[in-house]
C-alpha cells in the first residue's frame, strides 16, 4: 500500500500569471498521477508547508499537471514566488470527483465563479472529450470584474464550440468589459433545458454557490441534480485532521464533490 503522507518530487515547468492574484503552475511529477476532475492534490514546499488544490488541467493529460491557485495566506504567497526549475512536492489525487459517466445523455449546467474557474476548466476539459455524449452543455460564469477573469483566451475559444453555449459576467464592469454586467445568478435564466432532469454544477465562493444553489432549485433543478464543489478547510487529504468536517462528511474524503441532496440540511455548508 502506498504511503499517503509521501510527497512525489515534482518540477516546476512554467509560471502563468493569469490575473493580479492568481497564477498557474505547469508541473511535472517524477512518478506519474492520475485524477479524476474534482479531485484534488497536496502540494508541499518544504519548510513552508502544504495546501490542498483543484488540478485545472485534462485529467486525460498524463504527463504533466496544472495547477491554478489564487494567493491568499502564508503557503499561497510562497508558490507565487516559485520559478521554473524549483521542486515542489505532490500527494494525491484525494478524494471523489465528478460521477461523469452519470452525466450521459443529460443536459448539463456549468455554473462557476470566481476561483472555482480553475477546477471547472478540467471538468470543462474532460467535457469536451465526451463531445456528443451529453445532450447539450452549458457554461455559465462571473467574477467581480474583467481583470480577475482568468482563462481568457480559452474561454474565447471554448465560446467558439458548437457543443457549448457559454456566457460570462462580471459583477462590476469598465472600459474593456463588452459582455454582460450583473451576478451570475443573472445569467442563468436564458439555460433552455428541462430542468427537473437537467444537471447542475457549481463551483465558486461559498456565498456565490449559495445564492447559485438558490437560484437553480428556484428554476425546477432537483436538489440531487446539483453537484457542489465543496472545498472546506482541507488539510491533510485523508480525513484524519478532522479541519474538514462537514457533520458526518469529511469534505477532503466524502467530497470534495457533493451532491446537494447530501448535505442541504447542514447549515454549516455556506459557512
Amino acid at each position: 500500500m502506498n504511503n499517503p503522507y509521501r510527497p512525489i518530487e515534482t518540477e516546476v515547468l512554467e509560471v502563468i500569471p493569469e490575473t493580479p492574484t492568481i497564477k498557474t503552475l505547469r508541473l511535472k511529477p517524477k512518478e506519474e498521477i492520475s485524477f479524476k476532475a474534482g479531485q484534488f492534490i497536496e502540494l508541499s514546499i518544504p519548510g513552508v508547508g502544504e495546501g490542498p488544490f483543484t488540478p485545472s488541467s485534462r485529467s486525460s493529460v498524463k504527463e504533466e499537471l496544472h495547477v491554478s491557485i489564487m494567493k491568499v495566506g502564508k503557503v499561497t504567497e510562497r508558490v507565487h514566488q516559485l520559478k521554473e526549475g524549483d521542486i515542489v512536492g505532490l500527494r494525491g489525487p484525494f478524494g471523489n470527483g465528478y460521477p461523469l459517466d452519470e452525466f450521459k445523455g443529460k443536459d448539463v449546467l456549468v455554473v462557476g465563479g470566481g476561483c472555482g474557474f480553475a477546477p471547472l476548466r478540467s471538468l470543462m476539459y474532460s467535457f469536451f472529450e465526451m463531445s456528443g455524449e451529453l445532450k447539450s452543455l452549458y457554461f455559465r460564469g462571473g467574477c467581480r470584474t474583467s481583470k480577475e477573469m482568468v482563462f481568457k483566451d480559452e474561454t474565447a475559444e471554448w465560446a467558439k464550440r458548437k457543443d457549448l453555449n457559454l456566457r460570462l459576467t462580471v459583477d462590476k464592469g469598465d472600459e474593456t468589459w463588452k459582455g454582460h454586467v450583473g451576478l451570475v445568478t443573472t445569467i442563468l435564466d436564458d439555460v433552455k433545458i428541462h430542468y427537473p432532469e437537467g444537471i447542475a454544477i457549481v463551483c465558486g465562493p461559498p456565498i456565490m454557490m449559495k445564492f447559485a444553489t438558490l437560484k437553480l432549485l428556484e428554476m425546477g433543478f432537483q436538489d440531487k441534480n446539483i453537484y457542489l464543489s465543496m472545498e472546506k478547510n482541507m488539510s491533510c487529504g485523508i480525513g484524519k485532521c478532522g479541519h474538514c468536517r462537514l457533520d458526518v462528511y469529511y469534505a477532503c474524503k466524502h467530497g470534495p464533490v457533493f451532491r446537494y441532496d447530501k448535505i442541504k440540511h447542514l447549515k454549516e455548508i455556506w459557512d
